[in-house]
């Protein structure tokens, strides 16, 4: 008989694999974004709320006062103290007020509240304006000082703080 030979089988070759590599979570990148958002959120929050504006702090007297109420006022036309011209103010202003004195309502903040006596410290401080001096912004500015300073004297129970011209209107 003949000698066999081994019979060699060939296996085909497999292709070469690629390693495994484990799939990474894109979990840690998600919450890096939405950590970041938060804290971009929350610094936008504490500027706009928590902090409030710088000169607000100044108006107010310290950091931690309380709010202040504010009152809206009928609009006020008065003869300015033009010698050699006829000139009119028409103003219409809001106070803003420490607190509201008792018996005015916290809905209603003009009632109860000594208008007579506001509205006669305001004239008086208005009609010894010249036109010249209330149309520049320093102008506006010593007007509300010399307001605030009227008021306090001639109604102290509000305590006023600030004063906001919401029209502003001088006719020569």
């Amino acid at each position: 008989m003949a000698a066999k030979t081994p019979l060699s089988i060939e296996t085909p070759e497999a292709p070469p694999q690629s390693p495994v590599v484990p799939r990474k979570s894109s979990l840690p990148i998600v919450a890096l974004i939405a950590g970041l958002a938060l804290l971009l959120g929350g610094i936008g929050a504490w500027f706009a709320f928590g902090r409030g504006d710088s000169s607000d702090a100044t108006a107010a007297g310290s950091p931690s006062s309380p709010e202040l109420s504010t009152i809206h006022l009928d609009g006020f036309t008065v003869n300015l103290a033009d010698r050699e011209d006829n000139h009119f103010l028409r103003v219409t202003m809001d106070l803003a007020l420490e607190h509201l004195p008792p018996g005015a309502e916290k809905d209603k903040p003009a009632s109860g509240l000594p208008m007579a006596r506001i509205r006669d410290a305001i004239l008086a401080v208005l009609t010894e304006c010249s036109a010249d001096a209330l149309l520049t912004p320093d102008g506006k500015t010593e007007l509300k000082k010399h307001l605030i300073e009227a008021l306090n004297r001639s109604v102290p129970e509000l305590g006023v703080r600030d004063i906001y011209f919401t029209e502003f209107l001088v006719q020569r």
